[in-house]
């Protein structure tokens, strides 16, 4: 191993001598990429994907409740535009199926079909979207 000498002027430059860090990055034609950078696109990948709480799955699956494509799809744009209007708790109905979504986070909280809507008594939301 080589005694570090008084000949750098930052640890970066320690780094990029004896770690090869910088030039392994310009090898592959890169620009060394921030942790922040990184951090951003993946929770702007996560962010638009809705999620499903675990409350909302067991209602789904208890009342074999099984969403198609167009229908996930319209409720994803409810959302959307829940969130456009500033609503933090919305209902979204699909059809016949009602949903309760915390807007900010993307997930759906919980889910109902036609039978337990019909008190159509809905409490903590604060807006509903009907697709």
């Amino acid at each position: 191993m080589e005694k570090i000498t008084n000949r750098f002027a930052s640890i970066e430059q320690v780094t990029g001598e004896y770690l090869k860090t910088s030039q392994n990055a310009r090898t592959l034609g890169e620009a060394p990429v921030s942790f922040g950078e990184i951090l951003r696109q993946k929770q702007s990948e996560n962010a638009s994907e809705l999620k499903f709480s675990k409350h909302a799955s067991m209602r789904l699956e208890k009342r074999n409740i099984n969403l198609t494509r167009e229908q996930n799809e319209r409720l994803e744009n409810g959302v959307i535009k829940a969130g456009e209007k500033g609503i933090r708790e919305s209902l979204v109905m699909v059809d016949s199926l009602a949903f309760i979504v915390n807007v900010p986070n993307r997930t759906v909280v919980t889910a109902m079909d036609q039978t337990e809507t019909q008190n159509n008594i809905f409490t903590n939301i604060d807006g509903a979207v009907i697709m």
